[in-house]
């Protein structure tokens, strides 16, 4: 018996963005170079017709069935989730918060429940979601609340010179003077230990070897530029190394860590804050790379992009946005799943 494709969640995002344009132009993808899933959309049915032809696209849209394990067509099906407001590209209204944020919830439910076996999401604004009154840091911070999951990393995946970049974050959406203090032994075992076993579970790297950043300039030159790197992140690191995974070394200078020559020889590398790790895979890869959550009961990917709402916004309706992190997205989300 053939084995079904796997069903991906693809939630479209903040509908004033172009989240609305880039689903369209990953369903023309799908019509010319089917993937290898199902795609079930997650938006207000009508506005993402109406935004498709807005950039002169016309997919196939088709309304979700769930009771319909193996539908015949090639088109991309959309779970209808409507927005309470009337949508303009470009312009946020807090009135569609609540709506996009019920979207996200269905399915991040559904991928837990097993309807869908990895999870993709657009991006979303933060700042409108937190003007609607709700308290929304990120998609990593939702996500492993929702989920009950103990413990979750984000990683993005990129490239230099064709060769893999993996960039996971020891802290995500905090201001930067709270940094220090979210560090402890402890936890950044418990990250180190995420991200080995991930990498082993998820993208079949037997024995990962993982470069670990200090936190301060030179990594602390031996304690004169901070203790950080001292008193809690390599008595991290040797815990990890007790554990098993006598590859992950450090902390490294981050300022030499990413030279090209020198970060090839590791399968990841574990910032430990936000602006330390991702300039430097953006400045690379932006537009082709893309955000995974480790941790989580399920695969879940996402574009490496905001919503862009200058380019929504286009009143000469050009598509002008790039679905290229989008797709790469769906292409991992359905290798992940593949792996489970």
């Amino acid at each position: 018996m053939a084995r079904r494709k796997p069903i991906l969640a693809i939630t479209s995002g903040e509908p004033a963005g172009i989240g609305p344009e880039l689903v369209a132009m990953l369903a023309e993808r799908h019509a010319e170079q089917p993937f290898a899933a199902r795609l079930v959309l997650f938006g207000d049915f009508a506005m993402l017709a109406r935004r498709a032809a807005r950039i002169g696209l016309s997919p196939r849209y088709v309304e979700y069935d769930p009771t319909n394990l193996e539908p015949a067509n090639q088109g991309v099906e959309i779970w209808n989730q409507s927005c309470a407001a009337a949508v303009t590209p470009g312009q946020l209204d807090p009135a569609n918060a609540h709506s996009v944020m019920t979207m996200l919830q269905h399915a991040t439910d559904g991928c837990a429940t097993g309807a869908f076996d990895a999870l993709v999401t657009g991006p979303v604004q933060k700042s409108v979601l937190m003007d609607a009154g709700i308290p929304f840091i990120g998609h990593t911070e939702f996500l492993a609340e929702r989920t009950h999951a103990p413990r979750v990393v984000m990683l993005l995946v990129g490239g230099i010179d064709s060769a893999p970049l993996r960039v996971a974050l020891a802290t995500t959406h905090i201001p930067l003077k709270d940094v220090a203090g979210a560090l402890t032994r402890t936890s950044l075992a418990q990250i180190l230990l995420v991200v080995a076993r991930e990498l082993q579970a998820k993208f079949s790297i037997a024995s990962p070897r993982i470069a670990v950043c200090g936190l301060n300039p030179h990594a602390g030159e031996g304690g004169h530029l901070g203790r950080e790197e001292i008193e809690v992140i390599a008595p991290a690191i040797a815990d990890v190394r007790d554990a098993g995974f006598a590859g992950v070394s450090g902390p490294l200078s981050a300022d030499t860590l990413f030279v090209p020559d020198h970060v090839r020889h590791y399968d990841a590398v574990v910032a430990m804050y936000h602006d330390q790790g991702l300039p430097v895979l953006k400045a690379t890869s932006f537009g082709r790379s893309i955000n995974v959550t480790l941790g989580l009961p399920f695969p879940r990917t996402s574009v490496d992009h905001g919503t862009a709402l200058d380019l929504a916004y286009d009143p000469a309706g050009a598509a002008t946005a790039d679905a290229g992190s989008l797709i790469a997205a769906v292409e991992l989300a359905i290798d992940l799943a593949a792996r489970r």
